[in-house]
């Protein structure tokens, strides 16, 4: 049986771990990110793997799934190719928590790219969207040796 459609909120650090487990091995297209600077938002729209769904041996499935970040006062990126048709693959979030309650954000993905978002504070959306799909394998990535 397949799991619910997510919808999670993340308001500290240990929240943003929950929500990056559930976008690991996520892709999108560099067209697929925005940001919103006179509405102090970031958002991105990602193919997630539905790892709820896989485990104890359940189906290989996707679905597109939204996430925003509000109260981003900046954003900086590291390697990041800004054509539309670029994908790019999700490793994880990590958060910097600053004593005022903001924080600085950074998603990483493979490849060495990274988004950092300077936020006032953590307040994070992540919502399925549309039906899931099937896909034929799991994601993976080559392990870096270096």
């Amino acid at each position: 049986m397949a799991a619910a459609p997510l919808k999670l909120t993340a308001n500290d650090a240990e929240d943003l771990i929950v929500l990056s487990a559930c976008l690991q091995d996520a892709v999108t297209l560099a067209s697929d990110i925005t940001y919103l600077p006179k509405e102090r938002r970031f958002a991105a729209v990602f193919s997630r793997f539905r790892w709820e769904d896989h485990y104890g041996g359940g189906q290989k499935r996707w679905v597109k799934a939204g996430v925003h970040f509000n109260g981003v006062l900046g954003v900086k990126s590291k390697d990041l190719d800004r054509s539309p048709e670029q994908v790019l693959e999700f490793l994880a979030i990590e958060a910097t928590p600053r004593e005022d309650g903001a924080a600085e954000v950074r998603l990483d993905f493979a490849g060495g790219t990274s988004i950092s978002l300077d936020v006032e504070c953590i307040d994070v959306n992540l919502s399925d969207m549309g039906e899931p799909w099937a896909g034929r394998r799991l994601p993976k990535h080559p392990i870096d040796r270096g």
